[in-house]
């Protein structure tokens, strides 16, 4: 990865969360006056908050359209059921910004409710431990084999979210037996307990984004993982550990994707294994969409939980039309997909062009 790139992908965005600060223009850039700062401007808002808009957007239009779109009980649900999924897109942020990549969360995410359905019968102590181990312990053993043996993230994650499955499956029984939760134990009241009339995973939620954003903004590990994302190389000069960045973000993967699970077998009150087939998916959509460059170097935690959002809400929508199927989920969900990676191509490579012109 050339040094350029890494200007593209980092550069050009505010300090902190976006990445760090980007380089000084050169002195031909400032030959093109105005026009070009308009044009930076409207490219980093677009990069930023184009999913916000499009939130908001497509918010106004459902409840225009959808009496009972804009209603306290199905906001709420959206908002508890994008709870999840917003977990596990949280620490796929991290990998991603980083470089990474990481299939085993799907995975991951069903084996960390299954393990707190079946760990509940100890008590909650035990019921929210055990996945937080076995799927952090997954998630640090991807790192590993990643910044240790340099084998490549794809092929590794891909055989962490077989194994993760496999291990699911004969725990129970080819997914014969499903282990449940008592509705009134302690345990149950992580996903089915309510402040302030809100459920108890969305202010979790919530909670763990703040401190996310906090972590990759505000902190020099988190500007190492931007360093990490945009230029391995240039990150080790600058004594950046690429390794101990790689192998940290692998396993907030893990764990924070067994927490999601173990959060989303609370709410059920049971361990359910047919979950979880393509989360992994869903998860790195919603970061892209919400701003976060495949590339690595650039990325937000704000933007992945809107993009979160804006998923459910297209969901939402789809099923309060009723006449489409599931399936259309998928397609619409592609479709914004490959709309937002294709922006983001040209977004970058008019930045670079402006960075690079001669005066």
């Amino acid at each position: 990865m050339s040094v350029a790139k890494s200007r593209h992908d980092g550069g050009g965005s505010a300090p902190g969360e976006g990445g760090p600060a980007g380089p000084a223009k050169p002195a031909g850039a400032a030959a093109h006056g105005g026009t070009s700062t308009r044009a930076d401007r409207w490219s980093t808002f677009a990069q930023r908050h184009g999913a916000l808009v499009a939130l908001l957007l497509t918010v106004l239009i459902a409840s225009a359209s959808f009496d009972s779109f804009a209603g306290a009980g199905n906001l709420k649900n959206i908002a508890v059921s994008s709870a999840f999924l917003a977990i596990v897109a949280l620490g796929m942020t991290f990998v991603i910004v980083s470089g990474g990549i990481d299939l085993s969360v799907g995975s991951v995410f069903v084996l960390g409710g299954v393990l707190a359905a079946w760990g509940s019968k100890y008590g909650p102590v035990v019921a929210l431990l055990l996945p937080l181990a076995v799927c952090g312990g997954i998630g640090l053993v991807n790192g590993l084999l990643i910044a240790r043996a340099r084998l490549a993230p794809f092929i590794v994650t891909l055989a962490a979210m077989l194994g993760a499955r496999g291990l699911m499956l004969n725990i129970t029984d080819e997914g014969n037996d499903t282990f449940l939760i008592a509705k009134d134990s302690l345990f149950a009241d992580l996903g089915r307990g309510k402040l302030l009339g809100i459920g108890a995973p969305v202010w979790i939620t919530l909670a763990l984004f703040l401190l996310g954003g906090l972590l990759l903004r505000r902190t020099r590990f988190g500007q190492q993982v931007y360093a990490v994302g945009g230029n391995e190389d240039a990150a080790s000069l600058m004594g950046t550990s690429v390794s101990r960045t790689k192998i940290t973000v692998y396993a907030m993967s893990g764990l924070l994707a067994g927490l999601a699970g173990a959060l989303n077998a609370a709410w059920l009150a049971s361990g359910v294994t047919i979950l979880g087939q393509g989360m992994e998916l869903e998860a790195i959509s919603a970061v892209v969409i919400g701003g976060t460059l495949l590339t690595g170097g650039l990325g937000y935690v704000s933007g992945s939980l809107v993009g979160v959002l804006l998923l459910k809400v297209i969901q939402n929508i789809i099923n309060q039309i009723g006449s489409l199927d599931s399936a259309y989920q998928q397609v619409v969900s592609g479709a914004f997909l490959v709309v937002v990676v294709v922006v983001q191509t040209w977004l970058g490579r008019r930045r670079k062009a402006r960075l690079t012109a001669p005066g």
